[in-house]
């Protein structure tokens, strides 16, 4: 091999590593605009909770988002339920839903010319776990490339307080026990027995017979 083909061979080598170095590091520009939670904060465990975010997406390279990467949105509420719209100059574009705790929305739907405004709204439904305490993650997006890893400084987290749960109300009532009723005394009366007032009566019989005599 001459020394021209080689050197021909070290620039189509340095050009293709760099395309793909440049190709990789191409990142979405997104920003969270405006969140609202239903009902307001606390979050309250066990209770439903809805929380609705808008993002705008920023021109950044030649598109509004990269073809190739895709926007991961997780929440930690449980049971959730996904609404996912795409605004593209001020009008309904793509729409799709999800279930559960992760939603993905396909870069192809984001990408479009840097002339244009692209943004998301996003709402997701779910329950607030029973065993929260201090706070939950109920919203994070972040950006995966096409090698499954998140693009760094691409991670929007929303982060809500949870209410304490209120303490077990414990009705101990110490009955004092009644004192037993005694059970009613019926009086009891004796009589003398029959024979006796028959004797009696014979005997004071007799004795006035023997008078008469």
């Amino acid at each position: 091999m001459t020394e021209r083909n080689r050197l021909v061979l070290s620039s189509s080598l340095f050009l293709f590593l760099a395309t793909v170095f440049l190709a990789s590091s191409v990142s979405a520009t997104y920003v969270l605009t405006n969140s609202t939670f239903l009902p307001d904060i606390p979050l309250v465990p066990g209770s439903g909770e809805t929380v609705s975010a808008t993002y705008v997406l920023l021109p950044s390279g030649e598109t509004t988002f990269v073809k190739g990467h895709e926007l991961q949105m997780q929440t930690d509420l449980d049971a959730a339920r996904w609404g996912i719209q795409v605004v593209v100059d001020g009008r309904d574009a793509a729409y799709q839903t999800a279930s559960g705790n992760a939603a993905f929305v396909n870069g192809e739907i984001l990408s479009y010319p840097t002339s244009q405004d692209v943004s998301l709204y996003v709402t997701v439904y779910g329950f607030v776990p029973q065993t929260s305490s201090g706070s939950i993650l109920v919203l994070k997006a972040e950006e995966i490339d096409n090698t499954n890893n998140v693009v760094p400084e691409s991670v929007i987290a929303l982060s809500r307080p949870v209410a304490a749960p209120s303490p077990a109300i414990t009705t101990a009532e110490s009955e004092t026990p009644l004192p037993a009723r005694s059970s009613p005394i019926t009086p009891q009366i004796t009589k003398a027995p029959g024979f006796s007032y028959a004797l009696a009566t014979a005997a004071a019989a007799f004795a006035l017979l023997l008078r008469l005599r």
